[in-house]
């Protein structure tokens, strides 16, 4: 076994949380170095957020040609493989230059703690020791396994759905959440008869029943059926297909396709060999690690970030995390401090969400008024012919202080950010509505949404 010489800052996983952090580490004068089991840029990079997105992109492009009789499915799907993949390289690529240049220490291997301050690193056969005199824990998150329908042969998780080199003629997906519905409308979109088993009454079960509805709408006429209220129950094993058993309303039925999608949730990545039981590291019993204001843990050397601790399971967040964590080992006084984060779902029409829904305001008796518009009579969503949704503001009734803002419609991912923002710096629905926007474009959906609400907050007065 080598031993390889103390650095300042040791991060274990390389994923959009692990990689900021080592950089910010190393950008603040920090001898820094981190290990990655597998590949660089972690779960997003390679089987998550990247890949996914290019796919669904690549859906889309191929269920407009196909209205126009100009598209092969099997021929654009491998197509479609190809690009996501060169996408995907890319991104990692850039990841692996990033640090490089940044003099960020590269180890490729699988972490082990055998100390508060060293970690063995194991890769085919061979050890190495590292000293470290703070540690950040980055190892993210994996898809949950259901006992009944082990991941393997037809049954998938997200990671061997985005990989899958010729598409499927049928699909059954397990869990009706933002992974569920991508990856269901993604293969729909591209041909696949899917059907979506969810175990609640809605799909899509963290939005409000009228934000879900459009997108409920475009799954059906995507061709895919939906069956809430669902609980799967076994699968059985045919030749070239499965069929999956599952009651509703304590009756027994099945439905068989070529694959079994499992998208029920994740998983924190704290067990195994990382050896936090090793170092007295407590975990909740969901086996997520608590952590301060500064992502420190309960060993004040070592901080958590991202899918591992409390909190939305998202890139986003964990990327922020890490250089709050990267700042406090640096004896800067950065903290957690933001209001809210926004969630997406990458559906069509796609989905966002930042801050307080009307249904959570109603739930706590927050007193809001409420501004909506619709992208229908939005010249920018006429011209591309998208013109379902609408933008909703929510806001206190007296200061006009956006609270939480939630959109169903085109580049929704892209226009929460406006909201976000509102909400971080504490604007009112009236500075919304006097900020000019450029015409035409999406974002006046939200000017005009902010304009519904100071008319409304007149009214009242």
């Amino acid at each position: 076994m080598s031993k390889l010489e103390s650095v300042d800052t040791l991060v274990i996983g390389s994923g959009p949380g692990g990689y900021v952090a080592a950089l910010r580490s190393s950008q603040l004068g920090m001898k820094t170095a981190i290990v990655e089991r597998k590949q660089l840029g972690g779960v997003c990079t390679h089987v998550g957020c990247i890949p996914s997105k290019a796919l669904i992109a690549e859906s889309h492009r191929y269920d407009w040609f196909r209205q126009f009789n100009q598209a092969d499915a099997a021929a654009t799907f491998k197509t479609a493989q190809d690009f996501k993949q060169g996408v995907v390289n890319k991104q990692a690529g850039g990841v692996h230059y990033l640090l490089k240049t940044a003099g960020v220490t590269i180890l490729e291997g699988e972490a082990s703690l055998v100390d508060e301050h060293t970690a063995m690193i194991q890769q085919t056969g061979q050890e190495q020791s590292i000293s470290f005199k703070n540690l950040i824990l980055a190892t993210g998150s994996r898809p949950i396994e259901l006992p009944a329908f082990p991941v393997g042969g037809r049954i998938l998780s997200s990671t061997e759905a985005l990989s899958l080199q010729e598409f499927p003629s049928s699909l059954i997906v397990i869990g009706g959440g933002y992974i569920g519905v991508e990856l269901g409308q993604m293969y729909a979109k591209f041909g696949t008869k899917v059907t979506i088993l969810e175990g609640g009454a809605q799909v899509l079960p963290g939005f409000e029943e009228e934000l879900a509805a459009p997108v409920v709408k475009q799954l059906k006429a995507d061709g895919i059926q939906i069956v809430t209220g669902a609980i799967a129950e076994k699968v059985e094993h045919n030749a070239d297909s499965v069929t999956l058993h599952y009651s509703k309303n304590q009756e027994r039925q099945q439905v068989t396709a070529e694959y079994v999608l499992v998208t029920i949730g994740r998983k924190p990545n704290t067990d195994g060999q990382l050896g936090l039981e090793r170092i007295g590291m407590p975990v909740t019993n969901k086996g997520l690690v608590e952590t301060d204001e500064q992502c420190r843990t309960v060993i004040p050397h070592i901080y958590a970030i991202g899918d591992i601790t409390a909190g939305p399971a998202l890139a986003h967040k964990a990327s922020y995390e890490a250089k709050v964590a990267a700042e406090a080992i640096a004896g800067l006084t950065s903290k957690v401090d933001y209001k809210v984060i926004p969630l997406v779902v990458f559906s069509d029409p796609e989905l966002s969400s930042v801050g307080v829904s009307e249904t959570e305001a109603k739930t706590q008796a927050v007193p809001v008024v409420i501004g909506k518009s619709s992208f229908g009579i939005n010249g920018r969503a006429l011209a591309l012919r998208e013109t379902k949704g609408f933008v909703k503001i929510v806001a206190d009734p007296t200061s006009g202080i956006v609270i939480g803002a939630q959109i169903v419609g085109v580049e929704a991912s892209t226009l929460i950010s406006e909201l976000a923002l509102a909400i971080e710096m504490g604007a009112t629905v009236e500075d919304l509505a006097m900020t000019i926007h450029p015409h035409p474009t999406l974002g006046e959906v939200i000017m005009e949404a902010a304009e519904n609400a100071v008319t409304k907050m007149k009214k009242q007065k």
